[in-house]
This record gives structure tokens, C-alpha cells and sequence, in this order.
């Protein structure tokens, strides 16, 4: 069940340029109009998912209960995979469904190309949280399957019986607790999930958490964002240490993300930077290996500004509903039953996506911590794709798994190079890029 990830980062330029061409503001048609409507809520819709592990199962129930509010209405699901690469490559088309999660690999400004604008920022944000994470030009065009909270699962009985009872404050304590993993369990302190690949872009959902919520712009406005001091710096440094002190997995590349969930569940490997997410499968996992979801917890990144942890929240996958879809009416349905009434942000222990919702059961380590949730500030106007622009010119899928993956690589060495020339690198291509873009 991938999240974020690309497939090669020479196909992310190659692919934002695709997108780019494939649709346009002249040929947006209904785009234009509020898909809501005042029609009767009737007709066939597919629902494009990445929930392969669910659609057999849960999403059926989905199904059953949303047809039964809306009899003239006919859902079939499809799920995918690869979810953003095939899914990216089908928006060149038509043929994309009519309710989908919106890639990753869309900028703001190409939203009106492939979906219909579900209402004003404001008119929607009086509902959904994380409105503005897939809005262009004062319109929204996605509502968040759930909400995450960011930082990384931990099988809290292996921590402990290494001594360690409460979340590492420092990069350095982070680093010491997986030492003493290693030094006094059988257990790998921390699994990098490298062969899948997507799960490396966990990383970087823990942006805002040094820099707070202007963050996206502060890395906008850097030459350098991979040199000390810098949040990117500390974030990628931190998985680099991790690698290059030998405190993860033998060998990355026979990583299997659907057995590392066992592997966690039943204690054999102790951390996992993911979003949280994750950590309602890994207490299914501890439960099915013989544990209890009681060693599973969430725990906040080993960074604190004045003292206080901090952890940024935002918008899982946005559903979003096609601009070519014969059915505006019903996809819409879909969206907001899904978010509001199919109950899928508690069953995975995810921020609700409607607002005022409470914090769920699975971020329980939080409120005692005292942990600051951070939500990340939208673009100024204008410069919405600012950042993306930046990045995919520079070839450097900050989403993706490519250059993390060389990252580690480096740090184990199966790459040539060092830390400092490797963010050399990356501090290079990304000023070239900035220069190119901002002109």
C-alpha cells in the first residue's frame, strides 16, 4: 500500500511534463462548474484506490452502505498497485475512473486539467480540514481520506528492554537508543523498507517539524537546504547516521514492506519512520504474531524546538473526482460519504478529515509529551508550484524513493562518495534548479 513514491527520478521530469501537456485550462469543460449540482444522484462510478489489502473486504461493506443511501447509484472499485506511477501515466488519458486519489505527481496549477473544482477553498474548509494540501486559484479539488500525524512506530516492549521508556529528545539520543537495541536485543533497531522504496518518503512528511509552518517556503527561498542547519539537512543526515552506523537492516535491498510489518509486529525490528498511518497495521501485526497492540506506539521525531516535540499533521490521499466523469453528482457523493460516514479515518487510527474531529487513540503517546501539531502554511499566491518547480528541476524527488535510496546506499557503501559530497551534490543540482526557475 504505497503512500508517496516514484518510480525512477528520471520519470518524474519526464512525467511532470506530460502532465503538463495533456491537459489545459481550455479543455477543462465541466471543470468549471460545481459538480454538486442539483441532478439526482444516479449512474455507475469507479473508484480508483490503493488499498489493494482492503477492496476485497472493507471497501465492499463501503460499498453495500453507500449504495444503501443511494440506491440509483452503482460503485465498483479498482485498485492499484503501483497506485502513483500507473495512475500518473493514466491521466494522459480519460480513462482514470471518476472518483481518484489525486497523485502525488500533479502540481497545484495542473489540478484543473484533471479534476472538478469541489467549491471554494473557504466554502469547502467550512467542512474538511487540509483544504488548501490540493487547492489552485481559490478552488479545492481534493477531501483527505484521513489525516496523519507524523513521526515514527516503534515496538515499544523492544525499546524498553533496551532501556529506553520515553522518546529520544536529540538526534543523538534517537541514535544511541537504537545502539543499545543492537547491543542488547536480537532485534534490527531500524528498517529502512529500501526495496519498496516509497516507504523512504515517509522522511520527508516530517518537514515543519524544526522549521515550523512556513517551511515549504523556506525551502523555496534556499540555495543550500542540504547544509547544516537546515531542516532537509538534519532530516536526511539523520537517516544517513542511521545507515552508516550499521543500525539497520544487512542488506536494504531484500526489504518487503508487507513482511515488515511482522517483522515489527513481532519485535524483530524496533523503529520505522512512517506516518501514523501505519501504526494500526502494525498492531494488527503484533496481534497476529503472538504480541499485543500494546507494544506498538507513536512516537514524535528526536528533534525539539524550546523544548517541545513537535509533529506535523496533514492530509493523507485526496479524493478527487474526475473531470471527465459522466457522473459528477454521484463521484461527488462518494467523496463526501467516504470522508464524513464510511468511518475509514478511525479504522485507521488517522486524524478525521472533517473538522473538529478528536485526536485518535493511536497518537495516545502525544498528550502526555506535550507534542505541538504543526500544520503546514499554503504557498503565497502565485507560487503554488514553486517548490515542486524547483524540485523536479532539479531531478531530486524529495516525494520519491530515488535519492534516498542513494542516500543510503552511500552511507553503506554500495555508492561512491560521503555524506558531505553527496549533499554537495544535492545543494548543487538544487541551486541550478532555483536559479532556473525563479530566472
Amino acid at each position: 500500500m504505497a503512500r508517496k513514491h516514484m518510480t525512477a527520478i528520471a520519470a518524474a521530469g519526464a512525467l511532470a511534463l506530460a502532465l503538463t501537456a495533456c491537459g489545459s485550462e481550455d479543455d477543462a469543460g465541466d471543470g468549471a462548474t460545481d459538480p454538486t449540482g442539483s441532478g439526482e444522484v444516479s449512474g455507475d462510478i469507479t473508484v480508483l484506490t490503493n488499498r489493494t489489502d482492503l477492496v476485497d473486504t472493507t471497501f465492499q461493506e463501503y460499498k453495500e452502505s453507500f449504495e444503501a443511501e443511494h440506491p440509483e447509484v452503482n460503485v465498483e472499485f479498482e485498485a492499484v498497485t503501483d497506485y502513483e506511477g500507473d495512475v500518473s501515466i493514466r491521466l494522459n488519458t480519460q480513462d482514470y475512473g471518476d472518483v481518484l486519489l489525486i497523485p502525488n505527481t500533479v502540481s497545484k496549477d495542473q489540478l484543473p486539467n484533471f479534476f472538478l473544482p469541489l467549491g471554494t477553498t473557504d466554502e469547502v474548509a467550512e467542512t474538511y480540514r487540509f483544504v488548501e494540501e490540493q487547492a489552485y486559484d481559490g478552488q479545492a479539488y481534493g477531501v483527505a481520506i484521513t489525516g496523519n500525524a507524523q513521526g515514527y512506530v516503534v515496538n515499544k516492549a523492544v525499546w524498553e528492554s533496551a532501556g529506553v521508556t520515553e522518546p529520544p529528545t536529540t538526534p543523538e539520543e534517537f541514535l544511541a537508543g537504537l545502539q543499545a537495541i543492537a547491543d542488547t536485543t536480537e532485534a534490527t533497531p531500524y528498517y529502512t523498507n529500501y526495496a519498496d522504496g516509497w516507504p523512504l518518503s515517509q522522511w520527508q512528511g516530517n518537514r515543519g517539524v524544526i522549521a515550523g509552518p512556513e517551511t515549504e517556503q523556506e525551502l523555496a527561498a534556499t540555495d543550500a537546504p542540504w547544509s547544516e542547519g537546515e531542516e532537509q539537512y538534519a532530516l536526511d543526515s539523520l537517516l544517513y547516521d542511521v545507515v552508516d552506523a550499521g543500525l539497520s537492516e544487512p542488506d536494504p535491498t531484500t526489504t518487503n514492506w508487507e513482511e515488515s510489518k511482522n517483522l515489527l509486529g513481532s519485535g524483530q525490528v524496533a523503529t520505522m519512520v512512517l506516518g501514523s498511518w501505519a501504526v494500526t497495521q502494525m498492531q494488527d501485526a503484533a496481534e497476529a504474531n503472538g504480541g499485543s497492540a500494546d507494544d506498538i506506539a507513536y512516537w514524535p521525531m528526536p528533534f525539539q524546538v524550546d523544548g517541545t516535540f513537535r509533529s506535523t499533521i496533514g492530509g493523507d490521499y485526496k479524493n478527487a473526482v474526475s473531470k471527465h466523469t459522466e457522473n459528477p453528482e454521484a463521484a461527488r457523493a462518494w467523496v463526501d460519504w467516504f470522508a464524513q460516514e464510511s468511518g475509514y479515518a478511525q479504522s485507521e487510527g488517522g486524524l478525521p478529515p472533517t473538522v473538529g474531529g478528536d485526536l485518535p487513540d493511536t497518537l495516545s503517546e502525544f498528550e502526555p509529551l506535550g507534542v505541538e501539531l504543526v500544520e503546514i502554511a499554503p504557498a503565497p499566491a502565485g507560487e503554488e508550484s514553486l517548490l515542486s518547480d524547483i524540485y523536479d528541476t532539479a531531478e531530486i524527488d524529495l516525494w520519491g524513493n530515488v535519492y534516498r535510496q542513494k542516500l543510503v546506499d552511500v552511507a553503506r557503501g554500495a555508492a561512491d562518495g560521503d555524506k558531505q559530497s553527496y549533499f554537495d551534490e544535492l545543494n548543487q543540482r538544487w541551486s541550478d534548479a532555483r536559479a532556473e526557475v525563479t530566472g
